[in-house]
């Protein structure tokens, strides 16, 4: 979902494709896109090799799409929150319930 947040707050057209068998058999797009853990999330981007990971996506969002607001502060003290957040939703949430959460 981040990377969708931010292509949502920076304005930019998209395409979902979505990943239907998470739990079983990749599709061989996801298998091609993210070879190393063959998970979503991917942003596939002009010719560019695709990215992989939604927190190095978003920040690859910030940094191309520099219309719109920012996806996190340019004050590092500010920026820590979201990340804290982002940190603990990945190593705390998703580690109770991988289902619910799509993680």
């Amino acid at each position: 979902m981040r990377p969708r947040i931010a292509l949502n707050i920076k304005c930019v057209n998209y395409e979902v494709i979505k990943e239907e068998k998470l739990f079983e058999a990749k599709s061989e797009l996801l298998l091609r896109s993210n070879p190393v853990h063959k998970r979503v999330s991917v942003l596939i981007h002009g010719d560019h090799e695709p990215f992989c990971e939604s927190l190095v996506i978003v920040r690859y969002i910030d940094k191309t799409w520099s219309s719109g607001p920012s996806t996190l502060p340019s004050n590092p003290k500010e920026r820590a929150v979201p990340r804290f957040w982002a940190a603990y939703i990945d190593e705390k949430v998703c580690l109770i319930s991988p289902y619910k959460f799509g993680c």
